[in-house]
């Protein structure tokens, strides 16, 4: 940033803006990771290496081998509302910040150190956001920071709101990678060793490339089991805006590799990929199959559950032989379908950020406020957070009261992303509430004289003994004898640890897994295609709210689904991002969903960790769910070669990538 205009209208702050003059030479540069590669740009962060056996020596000796690379592409967020921060001059060197971030405590230290005053001298808060996707996680701190230091100088509110296009070119996308694989397997298809290197186009700066290439290699084995195994990560420069968090964090690209593998392998034995994912399954208990490349041990894993459920409710088998039948005779159209598992670890790598704070308040008249660190953007934390007290105190959830995320309330907070926000945040209103009602315990058995087992919570109402009083006259009560009615709430997960050197330990508390089914049709002529049908099943453990959980899946799946397909950033060769508007970035319509969309969760699972409710985070994981739909076209363009070749489709799978991999098919 060269300078700032502050004007009293934004018209007038753009007429001036254009009055600037800038001179400039135009000097060699990098958009893309090979034209980095071939420059020697350095590493944006160190880079992490995962490692169990010997994967170089056991590729010498399998019996079969194949080499190999992918492009991955990146994405933009799109959130429905621009990046937008409000910054109002206090007392002294007080200032208040509203922001739009998923990440209040980053934008307060961030304000402090622009402004070199102390933390405690700045508020953020976020009362909402139009979502988020995890670019607001740490994209918004510029735009909170100008506004800061502006409103100090001039002693005024100030605030800055981009347009879409100048969001979309100013601010960071999901990382762009480049997959490359060498994996040795014997003629069934069992896997015996795998070596990848997963680069990463991370722009000018680190951002949060490191943790993001790290989580790509904690999700390069999907739900495989590799006996032999050496992952290396490259987050590697280029002259590019920094690319930063996305929905799944790193673990989508590193998935997509794996599933690659595994297709290559299927095509390479000519079985259907199916039944090589099912070979390479990690073990469900017990033996060296279920240790990871990072050295923890799978100990929840229901995969193997939750594809034969889907197997069999989405009738895959039946409708794949029907599709094959379809494609032997079909000149123009062909079809594809594809059943993809997907396991995916939930905490924050970054091991501080997993805890949370909450403060929670009773008032004399039985209605209840709740403060907590984390932030909504329209994935339901609020009111998921907002049950967990009225389940807790058995109220209506109308009783509830959540105010808008505020620093000045719950301090340290650490960033609403990495599925996280409802395992920590309600976690910790759960940690205040049992406080408040352990005190209300001891105040209804010593003021009725009962013991504290005969004191129960009823639906808007204690039972004391034999008597019944209404929640409300009870909490009264309760004050006028003194007791303290509000509790600071904390929670931290339990068990978890990581030796980033050493490259082993325990990122993860739990896992979430899942599963879909993609039934496509493309057009040989012109690479176009139609999503015709998705089957999906997911495990969420214990749903704490089935219809906010519902919604995250099927939305993650067409998100996921239009970053494998139409979603194309591009940048000329002068390096200017072209693809920042809608006219010229194409996300998925409504149209573009699957004619036919069917979505369960697995109402069987119970999470085995004790997170709040036995539930299990649901933002991130399902985004994966939509990798079927890319391995669905990958099946339909192999029928025109009649399923002899893996057609090596790079993402985003556009209906010219399409045409292209149909017209190679050709040529075999």
């Amino acid at each position: 940033m060269v300078f700032a205009v502050v004007a009293e209208t934004r018209e007038i702050a753009r007429a001036a803006a254009t009055r600037a003059k800038f001179s400039y030479h135009d000097l060699p540069h990098a958009t893309d990771i090979l034209d980095a590669r071939a420059m020697g740009y350095r590493n944006v962060t160190d880079p992490l290496t995962l490692k169990r056996g010997d994967a170089v020596a056991a590729l010498e000796t399998a019996p079969r081998r194949l080499q190999a690379a992918m492009r991955i592409g990146g994405q933009e967020h799109f959130y429905l509302e621009s990046h937008i921060a409000l910054a109002i001059p206090g007392e002294d060197d007080e200032v208040v910040v509203w922001s739009s971030t998923q990440h209040p405590s980053e934008i307060q230290h961030m304000v402090a150190n622009i402004l070199q005053i102390p933390v405690h001298a700045v508020t953020v808060n976020t009362r909402r956001m139009g979502g988020g996707f995890g670019g607001k996680e740490t994209q918004g701190n510029q735009f909170a920071a100008l506004a800061a230091l502006a409103a100090k100088r001039l002693g005024r509110a100030v605030k800055f709101r981009p347009d879409r296009d100048e969001d979309m070119v100013m601010t960071g996308k999901r990382h762009d990678f480049l997959a490359e694989y060498d994996v040795g397997f014997d003629d069934a298809g069992h896997i015996l060793a795998v070596k990848a290197n997963y680069a990463a186009r991370c722009g000018f700066s680190s951002d949060l490339s490191g943790p993001v290439t790290d989580r790509a290699l904690f999700h390069a084995d999907n739900a495989y089991y590799y006996p032999d195994v050496l992952l290396t990560s490259e987050p590697i420069k280029t002259n590019t805006v920094s690319n930063t968090a996305f929905r799944g964090f790193g673990g989508p690209q590193g998935l997509v590799g794996a599933e690659r593998i595994i297709e290559e392998i299927a095509y390479a034995v000519g079985v259907d990929p199916l039944e090589i994912r099912k070979r390479n399954f990690y073990a469900t208990e017990g033996d060296e199959r279920c240790l990871t490349p990072y050295h923890q041990k799978v100990e929840d894993n229901v995969i193997h559950r939750v594809v034969e459920e889907l197997e069999a409710s989405s009738d895959y088998q039946a409708r794949r032989s029907a599709i094959i039948d379809f494609n032997r005779t079909s000149r123009v159209i062909r079809k594809g379908i594809a059943l993809t598992p997907v396991k995916f670890g939930i905490s924050f790598t970054f091991t501080p950020f997993n805890q949370a704070g909450a403060l929670v308040h009773i008032y004399q008249d039985g209605s209840v406020h709740l403060n907590h660190g984390g932030t909504e953007m329209g994935q339901g934390l609020y009111t998921k957070v907002a049950q967990v007290l009225a389940d807790e105190f058995q109220i209506d959830i109308d009783r509830v009261k959540i105010t808008a995320t505020t620093t000045g309330k719950v301090p340290n907070t650490s960033a609403t992303a990495a599925s996280s926000g409802t395992d920590l945040n309600g976690m910790a209103a759960h940690d205040a509430a049992r406080q408040i009602k352990d005190r209300l315990y001891s105040f209804a058995a010593e003021r009725w004289q009962v013991p504290v087992a005969d004191v129960h919570f009823l639906p808007n109402r204690v039972r004391i003994g034999n008597e019944e009083v209404p929640f409300a006259h009870f909490i009264k009560q309760a004050y006028m004898a003194r007791v303290h009615l509000s509790a600071a709430g904390f929670y931290k997960t339990p068990k978890i640890h990581w030796d980033r050197a050493r490259g082993q330990g325990r990122p993860f508390l739990y896992y979430a897994y899942g599963a879909s089914v993609s039934e496509v049709s493309i057009d040989t002529l012109t690479g176009e295609y139609m999503v015709d049908r998705a089957d999906i099943l997911h495990d969420v453990g214990k749903s704490l709210n089935p219809a906010i959980d519902k919604g995250q899946v099927e939305g993650a799946y067409v998100q996921g689904m239009g970053w494998l397909t139409t979603e194309e950033l591009w940048w000329d060769g002068k390096g200017r991002l072209r693809t920042h508007a809608p006219s010229t970035y194409k996300i998925p319509l409504a149209s573009d969903r699957p004619r036919e969309f069917n979505v369960n969760l697995a109402e069987w699972s119970v999470n085995k960790e004790m997170t709040i409710g036995r539930s299990k985070a649901v933002g991130e994981p399902p985004f994966m769910l939509g990798v079927s739909v890319l391995e669905a076209l990958s099946m339909a363009v192999a029928s025109v070669a009649d399923y002899k070749v893996c057609p090596r489709l790079d993402a985003p799978a556009t209906p010219e990538r399409v045409l292209m991999a149909v017209e190679r098919m050709r040529g075999v």
